[in-house]
């Protein structure tokens, strides 16, 4: 009898770790893609705020030279993301075709003058810091004007933080879920074992002894889910850039490696903690509370 119920025991055991697997891995996949929302916002914001620049117009009568050297000496700053040098005749024809007709033709000369268009670094795109970047640039006796957008940059920065806020509170909300839901399902896969740790301690177990094993085994399990979790995330990466390809330039190797380990650590740190709480629950439990 005890034979022909033992293989029962063993597969009732089994689906009861795999429930659990495949439970975690569910929700570090939420995490996951969570993260990944987290991480191409911020990248996404940072690619805006360098889009946001400057149109340098350069005096009359300045030599070719001395714009390129000008533009060098920019390249060289630490707030300047790119730069590039647009000559009067290319600020005609694009102004022409904007315009749809041959101003110059109408006009009989060229009233552009020649420019240079800078973009700066993510970090200095916000008011304070433009309008230092904008008198520095106004400092060079070959510049005659400097136009930005700034109502645009005050727009672009009172969104992103109303939408950083956002996702900050909505991802506190998330981990609290994630957290509350593996300790529960660990709590019910440990419920599962609880003959088995008050056999152990009948036979003379110590506490540390009984606990080490599913202690280990719990951590194996989080990064196992970790493990599926992850390879979800790359699956959905990979169609999403095969459906937009341009998502490729949003891909930051080194978030995404940060991503990584974070689900690594968070299925390992809950599987450990919650297995901790609920042994220790049965190892402390009076007998009789068992069939209940």
């Amino acid at each position: 009898m005890i034979q022909q119920e033992e293989p029962h025991y063993q597969r009732r055991i089994a689906t009861s770790q795999f429930t659990t697997n495949i439970s975690i891995t569910l929700v570090l996949f939420l995490m996951g893609l969570f993260g990944l929302i987290l991480l191409h916002a911020r990248v996404l914001s940072d690619y805006v705020k360098e889009n946001i620049g400057f149109s340098i117009m350069i005096r009359e009568g300045v030599k070719e030279a001395g714009i390129l050297q000008l533009k060098k000496t920019l390249d060289g700053k630490y707030f300047v993301k790119s730069s590039e040098y647009i000559p009067r005749e290319r600020a005609a024809e694009k102004l022409k075709a904007d315009l749809g007709e041959d101003f110059i033709g109408f006009l009989g000369y060229n009233p552009l003058l020649p420019a240079i268009d800078l973009r700066i670094k993510a970090p200095y795109a916000n008011t304070d810091s433009l309008v230092r970047i904008e008198k520095r640039l106004l400092a060079y006796p070959e510049v005659k004007e400097v136009f930005y957008q700034k109502s645009l940059v005050d727009a672009i920065n009172s969104n992103i933080e109303k939408i950083s806020l956002v996702l900050l509170a909505f991802s506190a909300i998330l981990l609290f879920i994630a957290i509350v839901l593996i300790n529960n399902t660990i709590r019910l896969a440990v419920y599962s074992k609880r003959f088995i740790i008050r056999s152990m301690q009948l036979v003379g177990a110590t506490e540390s002894f009984i606990r080490r094993p599913l202690l280990f085994r719990s951590i194996m399990h989080g990064c196992i889910s970790a493990l599926l979790a992850l390879l979800m995330l790359m699956l959905l990466i990979y169609f999403a850039v095969e459906q937009i390809p341009e998502l490729v330039e949003l891909q930051n190797p080194v978030m995404l490696a940060v991503l990584v380990v974070f689900l690594f650590l968070l299925g390992a740190f809950i599987s450990w903690i919650s297995t901790w709480f609920a042994v220790r629950k049965y190892l402390r439990m009076r007998t009789d509370l068992l069939y209940t």
